[in-house]
């Protein structure tokens, strides 16, 4: 098995695609002719990232979140200060980031729709 594609509801999909592309910076590609309330993007392996514009609620947590690595993860925290977009670490401490067993550092933020993202420095 090799992973496909991840999708998210989302209230708003061209807030949330604007979110994904200007400040992720996700590729955005063509969406197979689904339509207006479905947008997707590519992450740097080929993985597809799908938005779906829905009314219907979903329950956020931290536990449950998208995790994305950066080769410069300082500067990634400066241009996310720069935008007034807030992140925190595991614990909910803002503007830091706490390291993990393994050595790697990382922060979470949210998405407009509250959904929570993990950026690390790991070297994949």
């Amino acid at each position: 098995m090799k992973k496909d594609h991840d999708a998210l509801l989302v209230k708003d999909v061209d807030v949330s695609a604007k979110f994904y592309h200007g400040i992720l910076g996700l590729k955005e590609i063509p969406n197979g002719g689904l339509g207006d309330h479905i947008r997707w993007f590519e992450l740097g392996d080929k993985i597809q990232f799908h938005l779906i514009e829905s009314e219907e609620k979903t329950e956020k947590n931290k536990g449950f979140h998208l995790a994305l690595s950066t080769d410069d993860l300082e500067a990634l925290m400066e241009f996310l200060k720069d935008k007034n977009i807030p992140f925190e670490n595991w614990p909910g401490e803002k503007d830091t980031t706490n390291t993990r067993p393994d050595g790697i550092k990382q922060i979470y933020l949210q998405d407009p729709d509250g959904y929570w993202i993990e950026v690390n420095n790991n070297r994949l």
